[in-house]
């Protein structure tokens, strides 16, 4: 898919915000990219690697992994960065390949700012540059090979 954002991701064709976090033959996880602005710290991609459009198009296979990972990452972030509750969306409104977004919110988030994409309106959210990208990212990583949670 030449015109898709996500699998020119996966490619290489297109570089991205932080490093990758963890991949296998379904998935790919990373941190959100914002075009070379500060990142809200703590919001992951998690990817279908095959190209697909929606959580009803996965076989068994891949929602074991997806399902699996999202787990995963979610107590890494809990545990790594001490966020206080995680958010998932799936939209596909924009690119129509599967991938959900995760997003941390952290203690002290005034009420008005909980929600998704509404932690990023919040004048003290915890935005970072690439370099503080990539530290989270390998935090996360770290933890996730060392957990398997089985």
């Amino acid at each position: 898919m030449n015109d898709c954002f996500i699998c020119n991701k996966h490619a290489g064709t297109i570089q991205t915000a932080g490093i990758t976090i963890y991949e296998d033959e379904y998935v790919y996880v990373g941190h959100i990219d914002n075009n070379g602005e500060p990142s809200y710290l703590g919001h992951i991609m998690i990817d279908l690697k095959r190209h697909a459009p929606t959580l009803g198009d996965m076989n068994m296979d891949e929602a074991k992994a997806f399902g699996i990972i999202m787990a995963r990452v979610s107590k890494a972030l809990i545990e790594t960065e001490q966020a206080e509750h995680i958010y998932s969306l799936v939209s596909g409104n924009s690119v129509p390949h599967l991938h959900m977004h995760i997003v941390a919110r952290y203690p002290n988030t005034p009420e008005e700012y909980w929600g998704p994409f509404a932690v990023y309106n919040w004048s003290d959210a915890p935005m970072g540059d690439n370099e503080e990208v990539i530290k989270l990212c390998n935090r996360i990583k770290e933890h996730i090979a060392k957990n398997s949670y089985e």
